[in-house]
């Protein structure tokens, strides 16, 4: 269970964000992608956001088990992020109904801000690792993968 804290901390240090930038204009993002073991790591310094996801097995699933970057569109991952994002905050607004050991913090996702493809991808790719490692529904179909 402490991992899925680590899980929790990570995809809420990916949304929270300080954006300084005009949040209508189509911003140009210059990744830092590192990853070690079981830890993935994007930091953007022009958003001032990182997201790290510390899992173990994620990185493992990603490389063999998601689908290539590209394989979806930027559009379509952040429409699915949005919905996966809105029902994990619902459920952690409700402890009495939902294990606080899995949603233990808020996910600040704004929809109008563009965090680029690679975020969107890693973001959505570990709701359905989630969904399925900790056999939750989220959201619609869950990919089995």
């Amino acid at each position: 269970m402490k991992n899925i804290f680590h899980i929790l901390v990570t995809l809420l240090a990916i949304i929270t964000i300080s954006c300084n930038t005009n949040k209508t204009s189509i911003i140009k993002q210059k990744n830092e992608i590192a990853s070690t073991n079981d830890t993935i790591k994007i930091a953007n310094k022009d958003l001032e956001y990182e997201v790290i996801i510390i899992d173990p097995g994620f990185t493992t699933w990603l490389n063999s088990m998601a689908y290539p970057r590209g394989f979806y569109t930027q559009s379509y991952l952040e429409n699915k992020n949005r919905l996966y994002i809105n029902e994990w905050n619902n459920r952690f607004l409700q402890p009495q109904r939902y294990s606080r050991n899995l949603y233990e913090m808020n996910i600040d996702y704004d929809p109008n801000i563009d965090y680029g493809y690679e975020v969107n991808y890693l973001i959505y790719n570990y709701m359905i690792y989630f969904q399925n490692n900790y056999r939750q529904k989220l959201w619609g179909h869950v990919p089995l993968r």
